[in-house]
């Protein structure tokens, strides 16, 4: 299980593949088993790195800095760990492919640190926050996070595993990958993940976002609103948007041909 040591804290990741890199980054209540099939495919041409986010997966907080950090689950502290993982693995540049969460994350790294980000892939993802389920912002709230997180989090489980089945086409695969990276999470890192991406918005941002970028959004989503891309195009004209009708917010999982596809074409074209 290989893993690296950061000022914020300790990152898990997996890697696969030969050539240049390529980092995916997962969404909220994932982890990098999300792209498990797609380094696979991508492990073909790149070296594709699969981050876990601090407090999801294997990634933590160092522990003696635990109780001192009250904001360790953030996009600002995420987009500095992608940084950090960059600079420690000896990556100069390469492309961000981020789902959800991730992806804004890739898009905070290509607008604060251009030099770092060759091309900008988001799957499903919120730029503004207010794009997202009313569920889920709810959940940024401590107090309801708390009430979400009785009995340690079973209840929690209980909904998910129910509500998993209208996410993705194939419910029971998706019931089975949410209750497994739920079941490795924390309330802190639940509520303020979600909390901050709630509060996040790159409208203002996204000129700065000169590098290819490519977006991938689901008409069926109903953990972000899909019109997220037309939000992405007003501000990156130049961005590629891909339209999947009959996929919802886990596009690899509704639609895995045409999302590889795609994707491995956008890496594979110039100025990757």
């Amino acid at each position: 299980m290989p893993s690296l040591v950061t000022e914020p804290g300790i990152i898990h990741y997996e890697t696969y593949g030969r050539g240049r890199p390529v980092l995916l980054l997962h969404g909220w209540l994932g982890s990098w088993a999300l792209w498990r099939d797609t380094i696979e495919v991508l492990g073909r041409d790149f070296r594709t790195y699969a981050l876990d986010f601090f407090g999801f997966g294997e990634s933590g907080v160092v522990a003696d800095r635990q109780t001192r950090r009250t904001s360790a689950y953030t996009v600002p502290i995420y987009v500095e760990m992608v940084h950090q993982f960059m600079d420690r693995m000896g990556i100069v540049k390469a492309p961000l492919i981020g789902h959800s969460m991730g992806g804004t994350v890739s898009l905070s790294m290509a607008i604060n640190h251009p030099d770092k980000v060759v091309k900008v892939g988001v799957i499903g993802s919120p730029i503004d926050g207010n794009s997202l389920n009313f569920l889920l912002k709810l959940s940024g709230n401590p107090k309801m996070a708390a009430f979400f997180w009785l009995f340690e989090g079973r209840g929690l489980r209980v909904f998910l595993r129910g509500y998993s089945y209208f996410m993705a086409r194939d419910g029971r695969a998706m019931s089975r990958m949410i209750n497994k990276d739920v079941s490795m999470i924390s309330m802190e890192s639940f509520f303020q993940s979600i909390g901050t991406l709630r509060q996040t918005n790159l409208r203002p941002e996204l000129g700065r976002v000169c590098v290819p970028t490519l977006g991938m959004y689901g008409q069926r989503d109903i953990i972000v609103r899909s019109s997220e891309n037309q939000t992405l195009k007003a501000g990156v004209p130049h961005a590629q948007i891909e339209w999947f009708p009959d996929a919802g917010h886990f596009i690899m999982m509704d639609s895995p041909d045409r999302f590889i596809n795609t994707l491995r074409t956008f890496l594979l074209s110039n100025g990757s």
